[in-house]
């Protein structure tokens, strides 16, 4: 009895000094992190407002397209009669893909051919008589009708039936096969897909306050998570002139593709645009900033003091944070130590980055 009488003694004498153990801890923690707050200065970091050439990167997320994209339809009605694609396929433009029965249409091209041939030769026949005298004016005039007539039928019927024979209007891969052998089709129904991805075009909406920044021709860097350390050139094609209700533009991107590294329509792509200017403005590392972008602060120190300043920031990267207004070339704003500030509060610098 006693034997157990120690041992619940002793685990209550363990779990006292851990508790002791804990608030003491808790206590210099706390007594640490108000430090500053009693102390008759707050300890912090400043850098420079620095001047230097406005460059930054506008950085993207778009998704690629084929360059070109088509349905192949038919040019005349008829019954399927072969096809000649499967998926996945590639066809040069011109190559055929497919015939529609072209029994009628051989019969009226032929029929139109022999009366062409014989209308030309009566025509050839009756200028010779002309020219002796030997035929009226009236008469060459009509034989000039008749052959022009059937020529142009002629020339109607050999459409009619090149029509028979469906071609890839440009070169690519099919991607839908929407039609089978023996079926009746009117003109103008699809009976394929076809895509063009030797060329892409990157689709991305741009923000009103970066489309500005952006013209036709300009080069551009992609890159995919497809191909981690591959990078892709471009340029831009298209920068639309009207934005949408939420004042996002579309802007398109050209790219060729890779043979090495082939990229397909639907992939996601990181897109980056270099942005250069002859110009230069102010810069602050971006941990000086107070607030948010659209209500920036910062703290600089004056004369031993952190004074609270608002400002306006302009473009802004990953490091730093362009200044339209509001500081000095060589300012020294505050970039550690701010939770602990106040407007007009006592500092001590220990770091000049």
């Amino acid at each position: 009895m006693n034997m157990k009488k120690t041992i619940i003694y002793a685990i209550v004498t363990i779990i006292i000094v851990l508790s002791a153990i804990r608030l003491i801890s808790n206590r210099n923690r706390i007594v640490s992190q108000n430090e500053n707050l009693t102390a008759d200065f707050v300890t912090v970091s400043i850098a420079n407002v620095e001047k230097k050439a406005s460059t930054f990167n506008l950085n993207f997320t778009g998704t690629l397209y084929p360059y070109k994209e088509l349905d192949i339809s038919a040019e005349t009605p008829g019954k399927i009669t072969s096809l000649n694609y499967e998926l996945g396929q590639f066809f040069h433009k011109g190559e055929v893909i497919a015939t529609i029965d072209d029994k009628i249409k051989k019969l009226s091209y032929e029929s139109a051919e022999i009366d062409a041939d014989r209308l030309k030769k009566d025509f050839e026949r009756t200028g010779n008589l002309y020219k002796g005298n030997a035929s009226s004016e009236q008469e060459y005039a009509l034989a000039r009708t008749s052959y022009e007539t059937a020529k142009n039928k002629f020339e109607e019927a050999e459409k009619q039936l090149s029509y028979t024979k469906i071609t890839a209007p440009i070169a690519g891969t099919i991607t839908k096969k929407i039609v089978e052998v023996g079926k009746y089709i009117k003109e103008g129904d699809p009976i394929a897909s076809i895509v063009d991805v030797s060329r892409l075009k990157v689709k991305v909406n741009v923000s009103e306050s970066d489309v500005y920044y952006l013209h036709t021709g300009d080069r551009v860097t992609i890159t995919s998570d497809i191909y981690p350390g591959i990078a892709f050139k471009g340029k831009i094609s298209f920068v639309s002139p009207r934005g949408d209700d939420t004042h996002n533009y579309p802007v398109e991107i050209e790219i060729m593709n890779s043979a090495k590294n082939p990229l397909k329509a639907g992939t996601f792509v990181n897109v980056e645009v270099g942005i250069g200017s002859s110009s230069t403005a102010l810069y602050i590392p971006r941990e000086a900033l107070q607030g948010s972008i659209k209500d920036a602060k910062v703290y600089i120190a004056s004369n031993g003091k952190a004074l609270l300043k608002n400002i306006v920031i302009g473009r802004g990267g990953n490091e730093s944070l362009e200044v339209v207004s509001g500081l000095n070339e060589n300012d020294k704003v505050i970039v550690s130590g701010q939770v602990n500030l106040t407007d007009n509060r006592a500092i001590k610098i220990i770091t000049n980055n």
